[in-house]
């Protein structure tokens, strides 16, 4: 995994494409590229954390919130984002930690109207301490399945944004750190993440804590937040392949299996973005 390019001021941008993994050992070339975006506000970082963690307070622990969008659709890639919040936001929604800041309006991305979802995007990119958002291609999904395909957007963004943190909060690996992670994935199931990558950057195993939050999205504003990036991005991609392909009517479906969809695919046939492994796309296609 190559390391994100650092902007030296108190951003760190993350660009980078994930062309192969390491599963417990085994190098797994991938079927098409997994891209991961996203940004670190360092300055942010340390000035909430730094502190914290030197005197060993119970704020040093740090709240990332996962989510995705798309594992239904017949088309185009499943989203993944990871979100760290400002200490005083992340929380249970139902105690309202976001009462009058800038996302005060959020909470999980389904119960949202599409123009609220696309005001609170750049906010939360913006208030955000820290986040990427990977783009997980339907080549890989009918390479691993849409469960697999799922689990590793969830384990990159993770491992990344842990990757990209670490050097900041961790400066001496030879000394004990302070640093306690706590990573809420929405959903009923945690990814395997890579344990000896992360002892590399410093990060002891012990000291993370993974969750997994069935309908999280609704109960934990830093899982809300990576369920904004994750379905705002992805309808982004999807308003591209429309322009790309009109005839499809992607703008309108998604790429969810309407029966508008089914009956452009039957008129036009199945394009390269379409997930051949899902059973409506390979009937078409065995026709």
């Amino acid at each position: 995994m190559s390391n994100p390019h650092i902007i030296e001021n108190s951003a760190t941008t993350i660009d980078l494409s994930i062309e192969q993994i390491d599963v417990k050992g085994q190098y797994i070339e991938l079927a098409a590229p997994v891209h991961l975006s996203g940004q670190l506000n360092v300055s942010e970082l340390l000035t909430q954390y730094s502190i914290a963690l030197r005197e060993g307070l119970e704020s040093a622990v740090l709240q990332i919130g996962v989510d995705e969008a798309g594992r239904g659709p017949l088309l185009g890639s499943v989203n993944v984002a990871s979100a760290i919040l400002p200490a005083a936001w992340s929380g249970l929604i139902e105690n309202q930690p976001l009462k009058d800041t800038p996302l005060s309006i959020l909470t999980d991305s389904k119960q949202l109207s599409e123009k609220k979802r696309d005001v609170l995007y750049p906010l939360v990119q913006h208030h955000a301490i820290g986040y990427i958002v990977a783009d997980v291609p339907a080549a890989v999904i009918d390479q691993i399945n849409i469960l697999q395909a799922t689990m590793l957007g969830m384990r990159l963004c993770t491992e990344v944004l842990l990757k990209t943190i670490a050097p900041h909060l961790i400066t001496d690996k030879s000394e004990p750190s302070n640093m306690q992670v706590q990573i809420l994935f929405d959903g009923n199931r945690c990814p395997d993440l890579d344990e000896a990558m992360l002892i590399k950057a410093g990060i002891k195993t012990s000291a993370i804590d993974c969750q997994a939050w069935v309908k999280g999205d609704a109960r934990h504003t830093s899982i809300a937040a990576a369920s904004i990036l994750a379905k705002v991005s992805r309808d982004k991609t999807m308003y591209a392949l429309d322009a790309k392909h009109p005839k499809y009517g992607i703008a309108k479906h998604k790429g969810y299996p309407t029966r508008a969809h089914m009956e452009t695919i039957e008129a036009y046939g199945v394009l390269p973005e379409h997930r051949r492994s899902f059973a409506p796309v390979r009937k078409v296609l065995e026709k």
